[in-house]
C-alpha cells in the first residue's frame, strides 16, 4: 500500500510558492464556509517517524485562520486520562461545529504502538480498529469531515531524516526512546501500519498516503487534500447515506405501533403493586446504605468506576432514588449530572460529547439524572431530531456503553415506572403543595398526553440497549420506598460482584 510513497516526488521552490499562494486563499475561503455551515473538521496526521508531521501541522496552522484550529498531541497519559476509557481524551478534544481539530496520531497512535511492541496480537488490533471505524462513521453521520493523512518514507530516506533529527537540538526532544524504535525496525513498523491503514480506509474517511521525502511536496499535497475534503463536504447535497439508513428492526411485533401485540410492552409486565412497610423500609435502607458506603470506598481504593443512569416517566421518583444513593456515598467520590436541554456549547458538538465529559475517573461514581437516552426518548417523541438520527443512536449508545464496560466501568441503568393514575395523583399533589410546585411544569402535562408514544419509545429502547454488561433494571415505582430499596440492592450487588471479580 505504501509503494506509491517511495517514488521520489518533489516540488521546486518556484512551483511551491506559486501553488501555496493560491492554496492559502482557497483554504481560508473553505474554512470560513465550513464555519458558516457548522461543519466540524478532523485532521489526522500520522505516519513514519522522521516524516515531518510537525512541519506539516505548522504549515496548516499558518495557512488557515488559527483562531479556528486546535492542535492535539496524544503522548503520555495524564493522571486524568489514565483512569478513564481511552476514548475520553479524544471526546474532550473534539472540535465544535465549524472548527478544525488537528490530531497528531489521533486514535491510531495507541493501537499502532501496542501491536508494534507485541503487547497486542492481531485479534486485539482488529477489535480496536473496528471501534475506530464505528467512531468515524458516527462522526461522519453527524456531519463531520475527517481527513486522514499518512506520511511515508523509504527506509533509506527515513534513516537519513532520523540522522538529521538526532543532530538537531530543536528536534532532539521529539526523539523519545520508544519512538526511535519505530525507525530501527522499519519493515515491522510498515507491516503493522499497512494493516491499520487498510482496515480503516473507509469510504467517507479514506487514508491519503503522502510521500514525505520532499518538504514542499508533502506540505502542498496535504493542503490540497484538506481543501478537497472541505469542498466536497460543502458541495455535498443533503442526502441519506448508507450509514443513515434505519437499522434493521427486530422481528418483535411490539415495535409496530399498530399491531395488537404492541398494547403489551415490557413496562406493562412490571408489577407496580409491590410495596414495603415503613418499618421494614427503614431497617433495610439503613443496612443497604451502610454497605454501599463501604463498597464505594473499596471501589475507590481499587480504582473501580461506576456509572448509574436514571431514567423514567415524570414523577416516578428518580430524584428520591438518587438521593438515597448519594446519602450513602461520600460526596468526594461521586458526581450527579442533572441533564437538561443542551446548552449552545453542547449543541456545537456531537450529542454524546457532553456525556463523555462526565465519565468519572478511576474509583469515582457518576450518577446521571436523565442521560444520553434522551436522543431515543424525548427527542424522538417530541420531534427534536430526525428519524435517521434517533434510529442510528441505538448503535451509537451501545458502542458508547461497550467502551465504558470494556474499560472496567460498572454501568447500571434504571427505568422507574409508575402507573398513569399514580402519575396523575403525584402531579396533583405537587400542584397542591407549595414547596413541591417547582417540580411540576407545563411540559410535564404535555408529556403525559403522549403517554402511549413514550411507552412505545421506551419499549424499543429497552429491547435494543439492554446488554449483559450494561443492563436495564425496571423499577416498580408506585411505592417510593420499595423503588428506593430496589435501586440500592442493585447498586450494592453490582459493586459487590465487581469488587469480588477484581480482587
Amino acid at each position: 500500500m505504501f509503494a506509491t510513497a517511495k517514488i521520489g516526488r518533489s516540488l521546486s521552490k518556484a512551483a511551491y510558492k506559486a501553488e501555496v499562494e493560491d492554496l492559502r486563499t482557497q483554504l481560508l475561503e473553505a474554512q470560513f464556509a465550513a464555519k458558516e455551515r457548522n461543519i466540524p473538521i478532523y485532521v489526522i496526521i500520522a505516519g513514519m517517524e522522521g516524516a515531518g508531521k510537525g512541519g506539516v501541522v505548522n504549515a496548516l496552522v499558518e495557512w488557515l485562520d488559527a483562531r479556528g484550529v486546535d492542535v492535539h498531541a496524544f503522548w503520555d497519559e495524564t493522571d486524568e486520562e489514565k483512569y478513564r476509557p481511552r476514548a475520553w481524551r479524544f471526546w474532550r478534544a473534539m472540535p465544535k461545529r465549524g472548527e478544525i481539530s488537528v490530531y497528531f496520531g489521533g486514535w491510531y497512535l495507541h493501537p499502532l504502538e501496542q501491536r508494534f511492541t507485541g503487547k497486542w496480537d492481531d485479534a486485539d488490533l482488529d477489535q480496536a480498529l473496528r471501534r475506530i471505524r464505528e467512531l468515524e462513521r458516527m462522526l461522519i453521520n453527524d456531519g463531520a469531515v475527517i481527513v486522514k493523512c499518512w506520511y511515508h518514507l523509504s527506509e533509506k530516506a527515513q534513516r537519513h531524516k532520523l540522522k538529521e533529527l538526532a543532530r538537531s537540538d530543536r528536534s532532539r526532544w521529539k526523539m523519545l526512546p520508544k519512538k526511535s524504535k519505530f525507525g530501527e525496525e522499519y519493515r515491522r513498523f510498515e507491516e503493522v501500519a499497512d494493516r491499520i491503514v487498510r482496515s480503516t480506509d473507509i469510504g467517507r474517511a479514506p487514508w491519503h498516503i503522502i510521500e514525505a521525502t520532499d518538504r514542499r511536496y508533502r506540505d502542498a499535497t496535504t493542503g490540497r487534500i484538506l481543501l478537497r475534503g472541505i469542498q466536497d463536504a460543502l458541495e455535498r447535497a443533503p442526502q441519506v447515506s448508507l450509514d443513515d439508513e434505519e437499522p434493521p428492526r427486530n422481528n418483535d411485533a411490539s415495535f409496530l405501533p399498530n399491531a395488537p401485540e404492541a398494547r403489551v410492552s415490557l413496562l406493562d409486565r412490571v408489577d407496580l403493586d409491590q410495596a414495603i412497610a415503613r418499618t421494614e423500609y427503614r431497617r433495610i435502607l439503613e443496612a443497604l446504605q451502610a454497605e454501599l458506603n463501604q463498597l464505594a470506598w473499596r471501589a475507590y481504593s481499587q480504582k473501580l468506576s461506576t456509572v448509574l443512569v436514571f431514567e423514567g416517566v415524570d414523577a416516578a421518583g428518580k430524584g428520591g432514588a438518587i438521593r438515597r444513593v448519594t446519602q450513602a456515598v461520600d460526596s468526594r467520590l461521586r458526581e450527579v449530572a442533572s441533564i437538561a436541554a443542551p446548552t449552545d456549547e453542547e449543541k456545537a458538538h456531537h450529542y454524546l460529547w457532553r456525556f463523555w465529559r462526565h465519565i468519572p475517573r478511576g474509583g469515582r461514581m457518576a450518577i446521571f439524572d436523565r442521560s444520553w437516552y434522551g436522543r431515543v426518548l424525548v427527542e424522538r417523541v417530541e420531534g427534536f431530531t430526525s428519524r435517521a438520527n434517533w434510529t442510528r443512536a441505538y448503535l451509537e449508545i451501545n458502542d458508547f456503553e461497550e467502551q465504558l464496560t470494556r474499560a472496567g466501568v460498572i454501568v447500571q441503568k434504571f427505568w422507574l415506572q409508575i402507573s398513569k393514575d399514580e402519575q396523575l395523583a403525584r402531579f396533583q399533589a405537587r400542584e397542591d403543595t407549595p414547596y413541591k410546585r417547582y417540580k411540576i411544569t407545563d411540559e410535564d402535562w404535555r408529556n403525559r398526553e403522549k403517554w402511549n408514544e413514550y411507552r412505545e419509545a421506551v419499549n424499543e429502547m429497552l429491547a435494543r440497549t439492554s446488554a449483559q454488561q450494561a443492563p436495564w433494571h425496571l423499577i416498580a415505582g408506585n411505592d417510593k420506598r420499595f423503588a428506593r430499596v430496589q435501586v440500592l440492592e442493585i447498586v450494592t450487588g453490582a459493586l459487590r460482584e465487581a469488587l469480588k471479580t477484581k480482587a
